[in-house]
């Protein structure tokens, strides 16, 4: 794919941890040390994830002690912060980093459940368009196209062998 919609980056005047803490005590939470280990693990890389893939990926840290009633209530913490975005895809709330990341949109494969992200200059023209047309002020969008993916297309597609049935 050709990077005409590869996404940006986006600097931001505070890491992950910091605008963590400050949502924390702005409502009256306690900062913990299982909450900023999740915090500082969830941002480590930028990966689609589930709440069971959080716990497993957790659970591999040698000194992690967090329950999973700890990583489902810092889940909602952290898109309540602005820090992730939540989406529901076949049936599971898939999480994506937020903060520091600009708009942008999926494509969503329904075989593997793969998810692309792209961004794209004529889509928010044309949402844009749209707006103003009906006086609408925009805050925000989300589009995930569904469909299959070139790998799992290609798979539907090629002939059978006998070594398949082995």
């Amino acid at each position: 794919m050709s990077n005409d919609f590869a996404l940006e980056s986006i600097e931001v005047s505070s890491s992950p941890r910091e605008r963590f803490v400050e949502y924390l005590q702005s409502r009256g939470k306690r900062v913990t040390q299982q909450r900023l280990q999740l915090v500082d693990h969830i941002f480590e890389s930028h990966d689609h994830f589930d709440a069971d893939e959080l716990i497993l990926s957790v659970g591999k840290l040698s000194d992690s002690k967090i329950s999973r009633a700890t990583v489902y209530r810092t889940l909602d913490e952290l898109v309540d912060a602005g820090l992730l975005r939540a989406m529901t895809l076949t049936g599971r709330r898939v999480y994506e980093h937020d903060y520091g990341y600009p708009q942008h949109d999926h494509l969503h494969c329904k075989k593997c459940d793969k998810l692309i992200e792209f961004a794209s200059d004529e889509l928010v023209a044309l949402r844009e368009a749209v707006a103003r047309e009906h006086g609408f002020r925009v805050t925000g969008h989300r589009l995930i196209i569904s469909g299959v993916c070139a790998e799992c297309a290609q798979k539907q597609n090629r002939r059978h062998s006998p070594l398949d049935l082995v």
